[in-house]
């Protein structure tokens, strides 16, 4: 067998940033080879698709988001884990420049309504399980929480609000690119899900 010509994580991380800046569909192979430096044929060989490397580039960034997420919601007081968590959240969505906004809303716009048109449901699973994910470190840290007397609302119901929160701030962000603004909506859901607990 012939040594692998690139180095796969390194490829990963060029792909992910072309596919979160352009999107999937705005994202060629070729462009994603010349930046890797390496021949388009071989990100074929590697991944087979656009799709697929897509899928694992996506993979790879889900889990390094998770950990820094896990990092964030890890210490302090509730209160602190949950602004540190949005601070988190709102500067990935306006990371880069110009800003990004969110992998994951942008991918979930991306799924095609039938199949061959755009990403398919492999992709719709994928940016599921993150959010899926997300959700149920949020949830823990709520019930973490809970039993320190720091709240006093339902973990799961209130973890869905902050979850349904950040899609909106994704969506404002696009549309409007305040920071402020979204600084102000977060830390209201803060103080919506402490003192009425959730």
């Amino acid at each position: 067998m012939r040594p692998r010509e690139f180095d796969h994580d390194d490829v990963l991380r060029i792909a992910f940033d072309q596919f979160w800046r352009k999107g999937v569909r705005g994202t060629s192979l070729s462009d994603i080879a010349r930046d890797a430096g390496v021949q388009r044929g071989s990100l074929y060989n590697a991944f087979g698709s656009k799709e697929a490397l897509f899928l694992q580039a996506y993979e790879r960034y889900a889990g390094d988001y998770l950990l820094a997420l896990q990092k964030a919601l890890g210490t302090g007081s509730l209160r602190k884990r949950l602004t540190a968590f949005f601070d988190l959240t709102i500067t990935n969505f306006r990371s880069g420049s110009p800003p990004r906004g969110c992998p994951t809303t942008r991918g979930l716009m991306e799924l095609g309504p039938a199949e061959g048109e755009g990403l398919d449901e492999e992709a719709r699973q994928a940016f599921a399980s993150l959010v899926s994910r997300i959700t149920t470190l949020v949830q823990d840290t709520l019930s973490a929480g809970a039993k320190r007397g720091e709240f006093k609302g339902n973990p799961a119901a209130a973890a869905l609000h902050i979850i349904t929160v950040t899609r909106g701030l994704a969506v404002l962000e696009r549309a409007y690119g305040d920071e402020a603004q979204l600084r102000k909506i977060a830390a209201h859901a803060i103080d919506l899900v402490l003192e009425k607990g959730g």
